[in-house]
């Protein structure tokens, strides 16, 4: 257990934010590690100087820390702590073979009494540990030969290890949540109640580590723990910079691991989990859902027990009755076999789990795979390789049946955002039907409110039929 100690420079500094409705308070401090990165080398200590000092690894390292100290975002806005923090930054400092961060103009709400809250002190070092260690370790390095499909496997698993997540003396029992972090009250409180329900059968929840459907199952599931008086909990959170950057972890994290983009945060996902259940969400979740069947229906994984629950209350019945239309559509109706949809059933849904973790485990023993990472699934290259969404590619993506539907699946997660501002929105083709069911689901997403915005909702693209 890490035991964190911090050193205050001048708190309670007024920032330099001119939001005159809300000044916001800032807190100038030096914060030791005890455990994890307290013991380290010279070399080691330099090099994460040095990576850090990097403009780019900076600005990286900055916009990450600043996420772990801000909670409560109210938008997809990856500039909205950096507006009310503009003076926010973090140095690396070698001190007694080991390292001190220092952090200026941070803000006030990660502080009691002048020391930082212990639980944002342990995701602040996890930002340092992983951010440099993909930079110093992994990236460049020949061992990692990342236009190969081992070679990813292989970085996603060395990032894992080296943040302490791989354990193997535990019995399969870990949980992937997916789901929306801008969904209604009556779904938070769901999400609380099938964590809960699995908490109590004494499994583990990995999530993406933001509020609403990633915080809710966590929640339940602590106080279930707790009543079973079970310790050594797991509430893991994989993010990537560009999420945690816009979306703050939730406090009960204690497990942070930042993956360096989205499609190796997917890999982690499901080389970790034992059973998925998805929450109603937005574009992300079913990316997610895409990105997940994906892999269900490639042929070399027709023999992996992977759990799959969808599930919401008796008010979200509506919004999984059109995902699973969608999924047939486009997709096929075989494609309902590699999920169960449970409505309005926490009890249901955490047996469903229980009984499906007791077959991964036995497919694990058959085949002689580690608990703690799952080697023997396929996941195809262009599910690993990452996907710039430029004009060109959206526009080149193929959505049509003429092909296999693992790879349909494939096209379908992908999405972009920053080309959008500069050029317009995308082009998409594709089936007339098909076309016309995914613009229908993303319409139903933001008349749901399951995307946080600001402002009337403008479409990102352009769904164009191909006759």
């Amino acid at each position: 257990m890490n035991t964190i100690t911090v050193s205050p420079i001048d708190t309670s500094v007024p920032s330099t934010s001119t939001d005159a409705a809300k000044p916001i308070g800032t807190v100038n401090a030096l914060i030791s590690p005890r455990g994890g990165m307290d013991v380290l080398s010279r070399a080691e200590i330099l090099r994460l100087r040095d990576a850090s000092a990097g403009n780019n690894l900076h600005d990286m390292l900055r916009r990450c820390a600043l996420a772990v100290l801000t909670t409560g975002s109210h938008a997809d806005n990856a500039r909205a702590a950096q507006a009310l923090y503009p003076d926010f930054d973090v140095l690396i400092h070698p001190h007694d073979r080991g390292i001190k961060l220092e952090v200026r103009n941070a803000p006030a709400q990660a502080f009691v009494d002048g020391e930082i809250i212990r639980g944002v002190a342990e995701l602040l070092f996890a930002v340092v540990r992983d951010i440099v260690y993909t930079f110093t370790e992994v990236e460049g390095d020949v061992k990692f030969a990342t236009d190969t499909s081992e070679g990813i496997t292989s970085a996603v698993f060395e990032i894992l290890r080296n943040a302490h997540i791989l354990k193997p003396r535990i019995e399969p029992n870990l949980v992937v949540c997916w789901g929306g972090h801008s969904i209604g009250r009556d779904e938070y409180i769901y999400t609380k109640s099938v964590g809960y329900e699995l908490g109590l059968r004494a499994l583990d929840i990995c999530t993406g580590c933001g509020p609403g459907a990633m915080k809710g199952p966590m929640k339940g599931a602590t106080i279930a723990h707790a009543k079973q008086r079970r310790q050594q909990n797991r509430y893991i959170g994989l993010t990537e910079p560009g999420i945690i950057a816009a979306e703050s972890p939730n406090p009960i994290v204690n497990h942070l691991v930042i993956l360096p983009d989205i499609e190796k945060r997917l890999e982690a996902f499901v080389r970790l989990g034992h059973g998925f259940i998805v929450f109603p969400g937005g574009v992300g979740t079913a990316e997610e859902i895409l990105y997940m069947l994906g892999l269900l229906l490639h042929p070399e994984n027709a023999n992996e027990p992977f759990p799959l629950v969808f599930t919401g209350p008796r008010a979200s019945s509506a919004y999984f009755e059109q995902i699973d239309q969608f999924l047939r559509l486009a997709l096929g109706d075989d494609v309902s076999k590699h999920y169960r949809i449970i409505v309005d059933d926490p009890e249901a849904v955490a047996r469903t789990m229980k009984d499906g973790v007791r077959r991964v485990r036995q497919r694990r023993v058959e085949t002689e795979d580690a608990f703690f990472f799952n080697w023997m699934l396929r996941l195809p290259t262009e599910l690993q390789h990452p996907f710039v969404p430029s004009h060109a590619a959206m526009a080149a993506l193929n959505l049509h049946r003429n092909q296999a539907p693992h790879e349909l699946a494939a096209n379908l997660r992908r999405e972009g955002m920053r080309r959008i501002e500069e050029e317009g929105p995308f082009e998409i083709h594709g089936d007339p039907d098909i076309m016309q069911a995914l613009d229908a689901l993303l319409r139903a997403f933001v008349a749901q409110s399951r995307m946080k915005m600001s402002g009337a909702y403008q479409p990102c693209y352009r769904v164009i039929a191909d006759r």
